[in-house]
């Protein structure tokens, strides 16, 4: 019988793949078989990410998706991709009287603003092959408000707003488009406004009595990435662990 979830063959491109979710990603993609290129800005962290991955030919790029330049010269390293997941981000917890030009700019960039202008670039230089699968880690975030969260909550939404509408688009081409919302994850983004013993105890309060761990995440990345995901397009997937709040 065949694997409907092989990525046998595939080249993944994994942002922000230096640690948590897309370190977990990356580690569940290489183990299907996929060709992984790595992409963060730690170096140290990135390699250590690599030494983790399963098979051979794996590379990794160090970039700031936030700058042009440094943008730029990945696409240009770059090979055709069959699948690419943006996992790049920052997290903040800043109460919205408080909120200045500086909040913003230091969570929109990575968290809205690179991603759709890295997609451009990926697009305009022709990387993304036909029937490709393009993955955004977004948030439960955007639909599930909570205090001092406004800016991480909206520049999540953004990206849930605008991988729908890039799916319109490239639905000819048969390249798919879809996101995943996770509620909490077990990464360092968590630990932003929380020590381990809150956020121990406020798992408890979730049906499933923990929080997600990255390869919880990382394994419906697979779906999604693979063929047998073929029939879905423009969703955006919340894997919550049963709450209905954050």
């Amino acid at each position: 019988m065949n694997n409907p979830f092989t990525l046998s063959g595939k080249t993944i491109l994994v942002t922000g793949a230096s640690a948590g979710i897309g370190r977990g990603i990356a580690i569940a993609c290489a183990g299907m078989g996929a060709q992984v290129i790595l992409t963060a800005r730690n170096t140290e962290r990135l390699q250590d990410t690599l030494a983790m991955l399963e098979g051979k030919g794996h590379t990794c790029i160090v970039a700031d998706l936030t700058k042009e330049i440094e943008r730029t010269a990945l696409v240009e390293q770059l090979p055709m991709l069959d699948g690419v997941v943006q996992c790049a981000g920052v997290g903040s917890r800043v109460p919205c009287k408080m909120l200045t030009q500086d909040d913003l700019d230091h969570v929109m960039k990575p968290n809205a603003e690179a991603p759709m202008l890295l997609q451009a670039q990926l697009l305009n230089e022709k990387k993304i092959k036909k029937q490709a699968s393009l993955v955004y880690i977004a948030s439960a975030a955007a639909t599930m408000p909570s205090s001092g969260n406004a800016v991480y909550s909206a520049s999540k939404a953004a990206m849930i707003a605008y991988a729908k509408c890039l799916a319109q688009e490239l639905a000819p081409r048969q390249i798919r488009v879809n996101c995943i919302s996770p509620t909490m994850v077990w990464t360092d983004l968590a630990l932003v406004g929380a020590t381990i013993e809150q956020l121990q105890e406020a798992q408890q309060l979730y049906p499933l009595k923990r929080y997600g761990q990255p390869e919880d995440i990382a394994n419906l990345a697979i779906y999604l990435l693979s063929d047998a995901s073929v029939w879905m397009t423009g969703s955006n997937i919340e894997i919550t662990g049963g709450t209905q709040t954050l």
